[in-house]
């Protein structure tokens, strides 16, 4: 496992933006898929969106398609999440997670192997 470092949560309006970013230290970021997941207060860790290694593939469900758009700058070892239109339902704590290939990105929590400690993201309406 490695360390991810979660950070730009906050509260925002409805219709607003926010942009949390990920950050992991080390040589091995650029040969991963990297993805984002929610989990709201009594629900389910829900999977967002997913990239592989190199950015060049993305999966977003279907409730964030559109609005949110998930992005990486492996030089900087980095993987963002851009969340435009916020919606109350979007609150939730979100956390970045480390895939256990480069080419798997498409949500099942078990082929993601490292986590970080989450970023409150709140929407009011």
């Amino acid at each position: 496992q490695v360390q991810l470092v979660e950070s730009g949560g906050g509260l925002v309006q409805a219709g607003g933006s926010l942009r949390p970013s990920c950050a992991s230290p080390g040589r091995t970021f650029s040969r991963y898929a990297m993805g984002w997941f929610r989990q709201a207060p009594g629900k389910e860790r829900e999977f967002v969106p997913g990239i592989s290694w190199s950015g060049a593939g993305t999966y977003y469900v279907d409730s964030v398609k559109g609005r949110f758009t998930i992005s990486r700058d492996n030089a900087k070892n980095t993987v963002y999440l851009q969340m435009n239109s916020l919606k109350p339902e979007d609150t939730a704590v979100y956390y970045c997670a480390r895939g256990r290939t480069g080419t798997y990105y498409y949500g099942a929590v078990d082929e993601f192997d490292s986590w970080g400690q989450g970023t409150q993201v709140t929407v009011a309406s």
